[in-house]
């Protein structure tokens, strides 16, 4: 999937009880490559916008290893470090897959289910932002 900006996404689907924290590079590995541009296509992001939850020297030096420049808050710093900037667009994400009732509330007794509507959930963003866009 990419956003209107054309920047590739990526999703996984975890039970309730596990932290974001551990998904981070997971999902980092799921991006797919991003295709159209002449050359070599780019298999990850320049970079990751994270909160303070995400601040440890492990994911920093993950994130490194892998090309990609780690922007994450660092943890007992004041506010106003600039990335509430980006984050609004995760939150403004967010909101709109929780405006879907079948992705607020999981009635499915399968994963598979669940994460076909979360990708039709996903699909439809995509396209809600790019027909509005022309």
């Amino acid at each position: 999937m990419v956003n209107a900006t054309g920047i590739p996404l990526a999703w996984t689907l975890t039970g309730g009880n596990r932290h974001a924290v551990t998904q981070l590079i997971p999902l980092v590995d799921r991006v797919p490559p991003a295709r159209g541009l002449v050359g070599r296509p780019r298999r990850r992001p320049d970079q990751v916008n994270a909160d303070r939850a995400y601040d440890s020297h492990d994911h920093r030096r993950q994130l490194r290893q892998r090309g990609i420049k780690p922007e994450i808050a660092r943890r007992k710093t004041g506010h106003g470090a600039g990335l509430g900037r980006y984050r609004w667009v995760v939150e403004r994400t967010f909101a709109w897959l929780n405006r879907m009732k079948r992705l607020l509330v999981h009635h499915e007794r399968r994963v598979e289910i669940h994460e076909a509507f979360l990708a039709i959930g996903c699909c439809l963003i995509c396209y809600r932002r790019l027909s509005t866009s022309f």
